[in-house]
């Protein structure tokens, strides 16, 4: 492969709470193609909620992936490499050790981005795949609504154009409800309640955002890994397929029903449910008790799922010109 080829690759790192993400793309022609996309949960943000500092082990292993992955860009040709890191390392008071880290170990320093840019950045990716009635053929010109929820927040984002008109970010992830609800194992239909009821409590703002109302018809778009695990599980697909995926979609119902087949488990039995990552089987239900929560607090019904997420939008950004 020539020169050229190799100069059209760039990298978006995304280091979250729960996992670290990559993605290196090709340009071709107006738009990007993947090359190769990557996902390890190192859960850099254990323990955050509660002690306000970033757990050594967490800090080596989310180092040690994103060396792993910048070496592998690197090797790919991406001639530019863009790396964020969201809600842990904007709350932890020892930000500053991963940073040191990262430099030493993987050549690059995360960006830490307030979770209003995450939202923009994630409402962005959807638009390009979903925005003005792309997709599944909804008509053009309906408002898009977007859900994220991560291992430490949640974005609710919405517009009618590629730039958002209207943003909100809450200190509410899968992990960060999973360390402060500690259930039962099985949880059963009672620990799953008070998921529920808790996520029900931080998201009542949602409801009462000014502009919520004209989100009447609008599309719901959900990304990140609770929602694309849910997708999976949903579908019992034996290995994870971002084709089958991604633009799929999981109603209020169908999250309920997965919500209550998943908590009757025990949690080493949710690990091997096809579909399920093993790592993400401990929050999976504090994730979907925020989405069934999210969905209830906006009025939708159902949500289309995406699979691309701040990876994309930050590609987008930053070398999409």
């Amino acid at each position: 492969m020539g020169p050229a080829a190799l100069s059209a690759r760039f990298a978006a790192l995304d280091v979250g709470t729960n996992t670290v993400l990559l993605l290196v793309a090709e340009r071709r022609g107006p738009g990007f193609v993947p090359v190769v996309e990557r996902a390890r949960i190192t859960r850099l943000g254990r323990g955050v909620d509660r002690s306000g500092r970033l757990d050594p082990a967490a800090i080596a292993e989310t180092v040690a992936t994103l060396a792993e992955f910048a070496g592998e860009a690197r090797a790919l040709g991406a001639g530019g490499i863009a790396c964020v890191a969201t809600s842990a390392a904007r709350d932890a008071a020892n930000g500053a050790d991963f940073f040191a880290a990262s430099r030493a170990a993987a050549g690059l320093v995360p960006e830490v981005i307030s979770g209003e840019e995450e939202a923009r950045l994630v409402y962005g990716s959807a638009w390009r795949d979903f925005g003005l009635g792309g997709g599944a053929g909804l008509p053009a010109g309906l408002p898009l609504a977007v859900l994220d929820v991560g291992g430490g927040s949640t974005e609710f984002t919405w517009g009618d154009d590629p730039e958002p008109r209207g943003r909100l970010s809450l200190q509410l992830g899968a992990v960060r409800l999973t360390e402060r609800h500690p259930a039962a194992d099985p949880p059963g239909t009672a620990g799953l309640q008070a998921l529920k009821r808790a996520a029900a409590t931080a998201l009542a703002g949602l409801g009462k955002l000014q502009g919520i109302a004209e989100l009447a018809g609008a599309r719901l778009v959900g990304v990140a890994g609770t929602v694309t695990t849910l997708a999976a599980v949903g579908q019992a697909l034996p290995a994870y397929d971002a084709e089958r995926v991604h633009g799929s979609t999981l109603g209020l119902d169908e999250v309920d029903a997965l919500l209550e087949r998943m908590a009757a488990l025990p949690l080493e039995r949710r690990k091997r449910l096809p579909g399920m990552e093993p790592k993400r089987a401990d929050v999976i239900l504090a994730g979907g008790a925020i989405v069934a929560e999210a969905m209830r607090r906006t009025g939708f019904s159902a949500l289309t799922v995406s699979d691309r997420g701040v990876r994309w939008g930050l590609l987008w950004d930053r070398f999409g010109a």
